[in-house]
């Protein structure tokens, strides 16, 4: 049997602290060397003392009562939660041994972190990868792909034209020696979210307010991140899931379909892993206001402090997020006032990844706009912090609304080959449920085949 590279499983990367001490030990000194293989290990949201990597926002930011809590990516290795669900799809292909080291090469389609994470994981154990994206996105992520030995296959377009990288990679997926890790399509993106994502906002939330989760907030790009609002909603069944999508690109609103900024996300389409039964509310955030937004934290630490940011929180924040990190933000903080929620509520989101790769996208900003000195970053603070209210936000709880979400996904992946039945099956929760627990399954999988190795 073919040997796979050694790596955690789903609950070791909830719970990092199960590793062996002696093994623990190896993996904290691992991240002094990115390429070392062991930072496989570090594949987890929790820190060297099992502890969530989070933020509370200060509501001097926000503006509103509730808490802000915010889990953040930029403590993966390769800096996104991304290489979270690039492991899990690898590693459930090397135990089904339907990736073969040395014989397959990896297909990543992705509008960068993704892509960025197959690459990484791809170095780490040993595979040849391709990673299809747009041609237009931030000249930092092209880099980092490039850095960690991927091969990038540009398609024409900017973060809305996703739909073009997932043509060029079933084209590529002919050739039988590539095999794609399809965040869109495939289940490991669902399982990863939903155990180790899900579980880790559910103890973000411990000792803040009730201790509870009022709302989880998510921008849908491959609609992985979204799967955690599932485990949220068995834990806590009040949680309203809000997903999150461009003003310029509201594909699962109202069928939008524009061009937009907000790189990861608004991908003009329902993803196949998109439980949309646990989709409760959709809210549309304007793309510049997150660039804008981004520039605002980034720079205008001043301006923060003028408006009741304590001085070393400021600071601290100016390294925490991009974009879509500002997408969720701004979605927590539209749904906090839509919802009326209080001092003891807990909303929860995700920040993707951090500013480290998102310089090139302020000096875009700065040729766009012909000035941004404090005068202006403050009256974008009051625009995007203050002044905002909880407009383009849409109750889907209802069957019609649900139903024009189950149409959107049959238009999307009907073309590629699944069936209606297939898709059928998804609407009910049974199918989500049967699919997470598979994730029991492949724990047992990696350590039998990690013990022969």
């Amino acid at each position: 049997m073919t040997k796979i590279p050694f790596g955690p499983t789903y609950e070791e990367m909830l719970n990092p602290s199960m590793l062996d001490p002696k093994l623990k030990e190896k993996v904290i000194k691992s991240k002094e060397d990115e390429l070392n293989p062991l930072n496989l290990f570090n594949i987890t949201w929790k820190n060297e003392d099992n502890k969530v990597h989070k933020i509370v926002l200060p509501k001097a930011l926000t503006g509103v009562d509730a808490n802000i809590v915010v889990l953040l990516g930029k403590h993966f290795p390769s800096g996104s939660h991304k290489v979270g669900p690039a492991y899990s799809t690898l590693i459930e292909g090397c135990v089904d041994n339907e990736i073969i080291p040395g014989k397959h090469t990896i297909l990543g389609p992705s509008t960068g972190n993704f892509g960025i994470g197959v690459s990484y994981i791809c170095n780490l154990m040993k595979y040849d990868s391709i990673v299809i994206m747009p041609d237009n996105m931030s000249k930092e992520r092209y880099e980092r792909i490039e850095r960690y030995g991927a091969t990038l296959d540009l398609t024409p377009g900017t973060e809305s034209d996703v739909i073009l990288t997932l043509e060029r990679t079933f084209e590529l997926k002919e050739n039988p020696k590539n095999r794609s890790l399809a965040q869109f399509e495939l289940m490991p993106n669902y399982r990863f979210h939903r155990h180790v994502t899900g579980h880790s906002l559910i103890e973000a939330v411990e000792g803040i307010g009730n201790s509870r989760i009022a709302a989880f907030t998510s921008a849908i790009g491959s609609a992985g991140t979204i799967g955690a609002g599932d485990q949220i909603k068995e834990v806590f069944p009040e949680c309203k899931v809000v997903a999150l999508e461009p003003y310029e690109c509201s594909t699962l609103m109202n069928g939008g379909r524009g061009q937009h900024r907000i790189e990861g996300i608004g991908d003009k389409m329902c993803t196949l892993i998109h439980n949309v039964l646990n989709t409760d509310f959709i809210a549309l955030i304007k793309d510049d206001d997150t660039i804008r937004g981004l520039k605002v934290i980034h720079d205008g630490t001043k301006i923060l402090v003028q408006n009741g940011v304590e001085k070393n929180v400021a600071e601290e924040l100016k390294e925490y997020f991009g974009p879509s990190g500002l997408c969720n933000i701004i979605g927590a903080i539209k749904i906090a006032k839509h919802l009326k929620l209080g001092p003891n509520d807990n909303v929860v989101t995700i920040a993707t990844d951090g500013f480290d790769r998102y310089e090139s996208v302020l000096e875009d900003l700065e040729r766009r706009y012909l000035e941004t000195e404090d005068f202006v970053l403050k009256r974008w603070f009051n625009d995007i912090f203050r002044k905002i209210g909880d407009e383009d936000v849409i109750d889907f709880r209802t069957p019609k609304m649900k139903d024009r979400l189950f149409l959107q996904k049959e238009k999307d992946w009907l073309k590629f080959g699944y069936s209606k039945e297939y898709l059928d099956s998804m609407k009910t929760q049974d199918f989500w449920d049967k699919e997470y627990h598979k994730h029991e399954d492949y724990d047992k999988l990696i350590i039998k085949m990690r013990e022969e190795k």
